[in-house]
């Protein structure tokens, strides 16, 4: 009778073994699927940042040229201005086929790919 006793507590032991492994294992992956979308975000980020900037100084040289084509330097600025509203105006008309739906399915893609480290 000890024996089973026995048997049945090295079950139980086992059984706890395995639940905390696999709780572990799972805290592991939401850390790793995590650091991998932060990481792929941030460095489209600073890529983003980077360009923004090149572009704000590049829209005031063009605002410039332009005006100084036009002969009043404010000219230029109300022109640059003028495209940029329509651009934002074509952004938010098609802005779930272009900006939504492309960063969401950028996210599920990160996500739900496979570590280098997970075994099939």
């Amino acid at each position: 009778m000890e024996n089973n006793a026995t048997t049945i507590e090295m079950l139980f032991e086992k059984a706890e073994d395995y639940t905390k492994t696999t709780i572990e294992l799972v805290k592991l992956n939401a850390v790793d699927k995590t650091a991998d979308v932060m990481s792929s975000l941030l460095s489209r980020l600073t890529v983003s940042i980077v360009f923004v900037m090149f572009a704000f100084l590049a829209n005031i040289g063009l605002s410039l040229w332009i005006g100084e084509l036009l002969g009043k330097v404010y000219y230029g600025f109300f022109i640059v201005s003028s495209a940029y509203l329509l651009i934002s105006i074509v952004l938010y008309i098609y802005k779930d086929q272009w900006l939504k739906i492309p960063i969401s399915n950028f996210i599920i893609v990160k996500m739900l790919k496979k570590s280098q480290y997970e075994n099939d």
